[in-house]
């Protein structure tokens, strides 16, 4: 059976385990974040304190799936730094299961949740009061704080999986 070329005589590109799996560790943290960046100042929703818990890992990850690009993807610097942002990915995805569990009422919050940074009654009364434990938002019945779980976790499962199938071969 014979491969068709892309227009103009153009072959797909192919990725290897270990180039996927150090593109996905920059990728998905950037677009995770991006969303949640875009429904704070986009969309016009007010991030929680749990929110914003969740946001650092995925910008650790970023950094650090960045600089995997800085020598060749099987190298052992850049499978240990992809690896690391896996697991910053996995920390925001627990965070995340965390989070959702305070939203469902089944965990107890750790944290007043509102939203800080007032000094005065008159700064306190312009604060919109944001609660860890109430959705703002949420997707076919699941919570922006679920789907980052979801996807975090699914997502670092499957770097550290491309990781250690690049590392077999």
């Amino acid at each position: 059976m014979t491969e068709a070329a892309l227009p103009g005589g153009r072959q797909p590109l192919r990725l290897g385990a270990a180039e996927g799996a150090r593109l996905l560790a920059l990728l998905l943290p950037l677009g995770l974040l991006g969303g949640a960046l875009g429904s704070q100042y986009v969309g016009g929703l007010v991030p929680c304190e749990m929110c914003y818990w969740q946001r650092w890992p995925h910008a650790a990850a970023i950094l650090l799936g960045a600089l995997a690009f800085a020598g060749a993807a099987a190298s052992p610097r850049s499978r240990a730094l992809t690896l690391l942002a896996a697991a910053a990915i996995a920390v925001s995805g627990g965070i995340g299961v965390y989070h959702a569990g305070v939203e469902i009422g089944i965990l107890e919050g750790i944290t007043p949740c509102t939203a800080g940074g007032a000094t005065t009654l008159e700064d306190i009364m312009k604060v919109p009061l944001v609660r860890c434990d109430q959705v703002q938002w949420a997707f076919l019945g699941i919570s922006m704080a679920g789907w980052n779980a979801i996807l975090s976790l699914g997502g670092a499962a499957l770097i550290v999986w491309l990781s250690l199938k690049a590392r077999a071969r």
